[in-house]
């Protein structure tokens, strides 16, 4: 399971125009679901989303997690992510997971995500998303469990 994290100042998904999530201070992350994902992954990428220490402390040092600021946490399905690049001039996705078991541990990990954190806001799986960020730094992490 992939994790794109994005540190931002604001973030917000629109759905048709219309705003289905946003965040003020916290982290965005893009989420890619690979073949052979499961909730054990999903679980060791939300612990380390959680903890991960991307905002500065005083020092000015990356030392507090989203949890430590009370900032927001949006969750975005991409499967783009998952894409093998490394050939040609055209994408493959044969290591992503079929839709069904994507939406499946997508919607686990946001479900276990609003648990364990409350300022948890998601996209939604399938849809035409617009995406709208600003980044703050910019500060970006390629996370894999």
């Amino acid at each position: 399971m992939i994790g794109l994290l994005q540190r931002v100042r604001t973030a917000r998904v629109e759905v048709e125009s219309k705003t289905v999530a946003a965040i003020d201070r916290g982290i965005l992350v893009f989420v890619g679901v690979e073949r052979g994902d499961d909730e054990t992954k999903a679980d060791r990428l939300l612990e380390r989303l959680l903890g991960y220490r991307v905002f500065p402390d005083t020092q000015e040092k990356m030392n507090l997690s989203v949890q430590d600021i009370n900032g927001g946490l949006l969750l975005v399905p991409q499967f783009t992510l998952v894409a093998d690049t490394q050939k040609g001039t055209r994408p493959s996705f044969t290591s992503a997971a079929a839709p069904p078991q994507a939406k499946r541990l997508f919607d686990y990990l946001v479900q276990h995500a609003q648990r364990q954190y409350t300022s948890t806001v998601s996209g939604i799986f399938g849809a035409d998303m617009q995406v709208v960020l600003t980044n703050d730094g910019p500060v970006t992490f390629w996370l894999q469990s």
